[in-house]
């Protein structure tokens, strides 16, 4: 863990081993790495005996939006195995450029945390390096903020090679100015003349220098693994097959409805971002319509916009697709606040005006009848479905259907025998309702034929009146 790491040499005075993967230079000390282990979350909790939650109101925000916003960052933190032993919320009037809100209020905050015998404080609210800092000198506990707490939980989760890069791009990002003030207690151990430099202040020269030639050679490697990715979607986009980029807040059953509808074995559990990257199946619709389904990184309020550049590549499944299915959580009480954060996240791709389709999930779970019909009226359109009972399911394949371009087209056909590649195309791509040969050997068929494939049987036949 980059801080773990910063920290322990700050106060033990030690220099750790050399940068990871980047070789070695005299001095260097910030062992910054992506921390994506199976056992981050282990780490994380051996690490604090428990956190303090300091939940911010300003002038534009009500009270039950900033209670909604604790409730969720206690989610992050429990994500990471540490205990929720408190919370405050701080009204802030003016940001306070040394402590971000007024020391009067951090001295109470830092007292209730002492008495529930807290070791990490964590804020609602983006902290800038010396903020940090001088907090934690004020409280003498480690300080996180929102936006840390989310890059370790995606640390944590990130197990292929281009989440890996993405999430420890942003971790370098977010770590560089915070190298200022680990080696302070270096700074005046060593006399000279006015203008000489210290050894922390060297060390410091050192620790920026690496941590640059880091990101710079991360950089690089996320461009050459989404030039693959690309590589990857022209070939999908050349096909016929409809591409939809399943989107959503995270933990609101994205993966869980991909395995349900696909077969798929992608891992779904109920935990905050289970996925990182995106994963793509192939669905066969009832009537035979074919729709390549890809899997998303879960979107959460005040998302951190390194991660959002770092797992930009990720993220543009959701532009390039044909259409949007919009995974919305029934049970959750703060279910439109998720659809706004969702929206607002799109807004930022520049994918909001795509075609969208409203799916609520986890209806077996929302018992209130009340909430479900304001639902409805919310979302006229919707699809309400369950991914762990497939209620629902009717509904959703046919709206599927109708986004992958106008859906099945009901066609009377006639088929010469010579046309044996149509004929086997209508067996396996086609909703087949009747069929015959004719005296003359012709091939006379009544079916649903997809959209992609109703230009290749027109010469063959028409639609018929309904």
């Amino acid at each position: 863990m980059i801080r773990g790491e910063i920290r322990k040499n700050k106060d033990e005075k030690e220099l750790p081993s050399s940068f990871p993967e980047t070789g070695k230079e005299e001095g260097f000390s910030c062992d910054i790495s992506s921390g994506s282990t199976s056992d981050g979350n282990n780490e994380k909790k051996d690490e604090f005996s428990g956190a303090f939650l300091v939940g911010i109101q300003d002038h534009d925000t009500p009270e039950s939006a900033v209670k909604e916003y604790v409730e969720e960052l206690s989610e992050l933190v429990k994500t990471l195995g540490v205990e929720v032993k408190g919370s405050l919320v701080a009204p802030l009037h003016a940001i306070n450029p040394k402590f971000y809100i007024g020391s009067g209020k951090l001295e109470e905050i830092k007292s209730q945390a002492k008495n529930l015998k807290c070791d990490m404080l964590v804020f609602d609210c983006p902290l800038g390096p010396s903020q940090q800092r001088n907090i934690e000198k004020f409280c003498k506990m480690q300080v996180y903020d929102r936006q840390e707490v989310i890059l370790d939980i995606f640390a944590s989760r990130a197990a292929t090679r281009e989440a890996v890069i993405q999430v420890e791009l942003a971790r370098n990002r977010y770590y560089l100015p915070r190298l200022a003030g680990a080696w302070s207690h270096l700074s005046r151990q060593q006399g000279g003349a006015i203008g000489s430099r210290g050894a922390g202040e060297k060390q410091i020269e050192y620790d920026r220098r690496m941590v640059k030639r880091k990101i710079a050679s991360l950089e690089e490697e996320l461009a050459l693994v989404r030039k693959q990715r690309t590589t990857q979607r022209k070939s999908r986009m050349r096909g016929d097959v409809a591409n939809c980029a399943i989107i959503g807040y995270t933990n609101a059953g994205k993966s869980s409805l991909l395995n349900a509808l696909t077969g798929a074995d992608v891992l779904a559990e109920n935990k905050l971002f289970a996925t990182l990257d995106p994963t793509t199946r192939r669905l066969v619709l009832p009537d035979k319509t074919e729709v390549l389904l890809t899997d998303t990184v879960g979107f959460v309020r005040k998302l951190p916009h390194s991660l959002v550049e770092a797992f930009k590549s990720t993220l543009e499944e959701a532009v390039i697709a044909d259409f949007l299915l919009l995974v919305l959580d029934a049970s959750s009480p703060h279910v439109e606040s998720h659809w706004e954060t969702t929206l607002s996240v799109l807004e930022e791709l520049k994918a909001a005006d795509k075609k969208m389709l409203v799916v609520f999930n986890k209806c077996d779970l929302q018992p209130d009848r009340v909430v479900m019909t304001r639902l409805r009226n919310v979302a006229p359109e919707g699809v309400f479905v369950s991914a762990k009972t497939r209620e629902g399911f009717d509904l959703l394949h046919t709206r599927l259907a109708s986004c992958c371009g106008t859906g099945s087209h009901l066609m009377s056909l006639r088929l010469p025998p010579s046309a044996g590649e149509y004929i086997s195309l209508l067996y396996s791509k086609c909703n087949l309702l009747s069929q015959e040969y004719d005296e003359e050997g012709y091939f006379c068929a009544k079916a649903y034929i997809p959209a992609s494939l109703k230009e290749k049987f027109e010469k063959y036949g028409k639609s018929p009146k309904k």
